[in-house]
């Protein structure tokens, strides 16, 4: 681990694209967005759009940005582990038939939210001075569970080099080691160039019951555990002057905050947060500033400004905080917070007015994001590169203009405007997804990391 700053290091938001099959299917319980918006007509070429839209404007900006390709979808190698043979058609005619629920699962986009794609420490934090890497298990549903494979492989393509990079099994796919990657976890520091303390934040204890005073959501299900955030920070070789596990509140997650970032957002020494963040809000404060070596910012929204329903119907916390040169920060937030009074004044009141770096705000349309329970901050993965870890990477994945061009294009001649829940029976749609995948490789130069292309 270094102890000194570091110059030239960046925060990397690399973007999931929208995938081709890109729909409403109402698949994630405790996501109240996703639940209330299943059944549907998505428009998959829009949500590409708007997300490449806001990759690129944030380009344009100065900030750094990369892409991670969509999974293999449908996955009909699942639904034949699950019974389903005959050809692919038959395959899907039988599934649409007897277990839809099965269908939309293995059809699900949702690897565009890449805030639950794994987890990273920079290489200023970790012992052997590489940057770590754990896909997340995902778990908790099944539609999720069927993504780390690829994500694995996406990751050691593009950061390939073991000098600069090193890979982590995912978790076991257990309840007691659940794992929904960096959506629960935190890195706060001075600047991206100087150590940092790393936030994890969990919703339930697996083993050895609860710490005292800790209890459960009753509603919805707590996605990540202790356990699995103490296997990650273990893995990446943290120490415990370098970490803390905060608890999140139960209460949020009964709520609709099914991660923590739905409900707080951090970077550099800055944490925005709703009050009804962490079970021991103050206790979790006072941890993160006995450990940090730049003093906290803590940015609190209290309920009687936003109420968790409006937290939670807006995505005000699952906004992008985004570090500028001078010492100022930019705040990336859905247009859903427009439309609500109470977060659009908390926004311009306190944030924008108040004493803090957040200096600005962007509002960006990701409606076909939202409808599904992710925001701008779900879209994107943060990875802390120095600009030799930069210039190690493999593939064309960080956005240019050219490359934003070539996505854009590439999306208007594979994607579809309209996909309704019914559409995903269609074997037309899996061909028409195989060719995109596969076009898509070649374009960012990543190689081979889907099932049909390995054999």
């Amino acid at each position: 681990m270094n102890t000194t700053a570091i110059s030239n290091v960046q925060e990397v938001n690399f973007d999931g694209l929208v995938g081709p099959t890109h729909n409403y299917s109402g698949l994630a319980v405790g996501n109240v967005a996703s639940m209330s918006h299943g059944g549907l007509v998505s428009s998959p070429k829009e949500g590409a759009l708007q997300g490449l839209l806001k990759m690129k404007s944030l380009m344009d900006a100065g900030y750094a940005q990369g892409v991670l390709p969509p999974q293999q979808r449908p996955d009909i190698g699942a639904l034949r582990d699950l019974g389903f043979s005959g050809s692919n058609s038959d395959v899907l005619a039988r599934a649409a038939k007897e277990a839809p629920q099965l269908l939309r699962a293995v059809c699900s986009a949702s690897s565009m939210w890449t805030a639950n794609a794994g987890t990273i420490t920079p290489s200023l934090d970790a012992p052997d001075s590489r940057v770590h890497f754990t896909p997340a298990n995902l778990q908790s549903s099944f539609h999720r569970y069927l993504e780390p494979q690829t994500t694995g492989r996406v990751l050691r393509a593009i950061f390939r080099n073991e000098q600069h990079f090193a890979h982590h099994p995912v978790l076991p796919a257990t309840p007691a080691f659940a794992d929904e990657g960096a959506a629960n976890h935190t890195r706060l520091c001075g600047e991206h160039g100087e150590p940092g303390v790393h936030l994890f934040v969990y919703g339930r204890q697996a083993f050895g019951g609860a710490r005292s005073g800790e209890r459960e959501p009753k509603r919805y299900p707590a996605r990540q555990t202790l356990e699995a955030s103490q296997a990650v920070a273990r893995q990446h070789g943290l120490t415990d002057a370098q970490t803390v596990f905060a608890q999140q509140h139960p209460e949020a997650i009964d709520a609709g905050v099914f991660h923590n970032d739905v409900i707080a957002v951090g970077n550099g020494p800055v944490l925005l947060y709703h009050e009804m963040a962490f079970l021991d809000e103050e206790g979790t404060l006072d941890e993160l500033r006995a450990k940090m070596a730049t003093p906290l910012i803590p940015v609190r929204v209290p309920q009687e400004a936003v109420s968790m329903e409006d937290a939670v119907a807006s995505y005000l916390f699952n906004s992008q905080l985004l570090s500028n040169p001078d010492g100022t920060m930019t705040l990336v937030v859905p247009g859903e917070c427009q439309e609500r009074e109470a977060v659009w004044r908390t926004i311009q009141d306190s944030l924008l007015a108040g004493n803090n770096p957040i200096s600005e705000v962007i509002v960006k349309d990701v409606k076909q994001s939202m409808r599904n329970g992710g925001g701008p901050a779900c879209l994107r993965l943060r990875v802390v590169l120095s600009e030799a870890e930069r210039a190690a990477l493999t593939g064309r994945v960080l956005l240019t203009d050219a490359l934003c061009d070539e996505l854009t294009a590439w999306v208007e001649r594979h994607y579809r405007d309209r996909l309704a829940v019914d559409d995903l029976k269609d074997p037309q749609l899996a061909e028409e997804s195989l060719t995109a995948l596969d076009e898509l490789t070649q374009l960012l130069k990543i190689g081979s990391v889907y099932p049909f292309q390995l054999g």
